[in-house]
């Protein structure tokens, strides 16, 4: 069954307005303008409002990487911000990077309500979940904070740094920190014997191992889905996020059911962020089972 989500109790984050490549977007107290390559359509609001409102904008120096222009110059680099569902409380450092990202995916509080739900299922055992390509660990914060065993893989030490900061921040311990190629530590967890109750994977379109290791979503993702459900214990869930504009849910579908056939609670769709302006902005499409 497809389905569209959105975050629905989110309250330290908002999306405001989207349009003309740009987004406007509220993250605790300040107010971002950044780009946004799906905002095809015109904004909601007039040029003069986003004028006004917001505290930061990024101006892009070339297609990969920018500053950050603010309006105030004792406006923070870096502040906090949590996310609270029914279950777990996680809180996040976000920082201006010079690739327009702040630390934060909020479209994901949807996959880890998921996680929350999922890891409270195992009553009599703690569930072991791996989360893949985890970047600054929203993923993994909530199955720990749930009472997971997680173990939190990403390539690149600067952010596996920055998601330990964030344990700290959520007042949480023993999350396993692991800085390799994500498809390489997948094939020794195989040999190794290891199985897994959740796997979260979360690839990037392009990306590189720390040992210069390439990754291209769709030359890799069908060899990783046939590796990672090896994992899977017998009582387990799984998610795949990928953010690829070439991707849509059916080919997600294809993926998981040709990597894992008997896959139970098959539901695959699109993310996206509602804004206060009326409009809805995807980004990116997920397809997660359990059993």
């Amino acid at each position: 069954m497809i389905h569209l989500l959105s975050p629905q109790h989110f309250d330290d984050y908002e999306l405001i307005d989207c349009g003309n490549f740009e987004k406007m977007e509220r993250f605790g107290d300040l107010i971002l303008i950044r780009p946004e390559p799906q905002a095809v359509w015109n904004k909601g609001l007039t040029e003069t409002e986003w004028t006004k409102r917001h505290h930061i904008r990024f101006r892009g120096r070339s297609a990969t990487s920018g500053e950050w222009v603010k309006k105030k110059s004792n406006t923070p680099d870096s502040w906090h911000i949590s996310y609270k569902n029914k279950e777990v409380c996680i809180q996040f450092r976000l920082a201006l990077t010079s690739f327009k990202h702040v630390g934060i995916f909020p479209e994901q509080a949807v996959n880890w309500d998921y996680i929350t739900k999922q890891v409270k299922r195992f009553k009599n055992q703690q569930a072991k979940v791996l989360n893949l390509f985890a970047y600054t660990g929203g993923a993994s914060l909530a199955a720990r904070a749930a009472g997971a065993d997680v173990t939190h893989v990403d390539s690149i030490k600067q952010v596996v740094t920055w998601a330990n900061a964030n344990q700290t921040l959520s007042k949480l311990d023993n999350i396993r920190w692991v800085i390799d190629d994500a498809l390489k530590f997948v094939k020794r967890e195989i040999k190794r014997g290891k199985k897994y109750n959740g796997i979260i994977l979360d690839p990037p379109a392009y990306g590189h191992g720390p040992n210069g290791e390439k990754w291209k979503l769709e030359d890799s993702i069908q060899e990783m889905m046939h590796d990672v459900v090896k994992l899977l214990d017998e009582e387990h869930f799984l998610i795949l996020n990928t953010y690829s504009l070439g991707f849509s849910s059916v080919i997600v579908e294809n993926l998981i059911r040709s990597s894992f056939p008997n896959a139970e609670n098959l539901e695959t769709g699109e993310l996206y962020l509602q804004a206060t302006s009326g409009c809805k902005l995807p980004l990116g499409i997920f397809g997660k089972f359990y059993k």
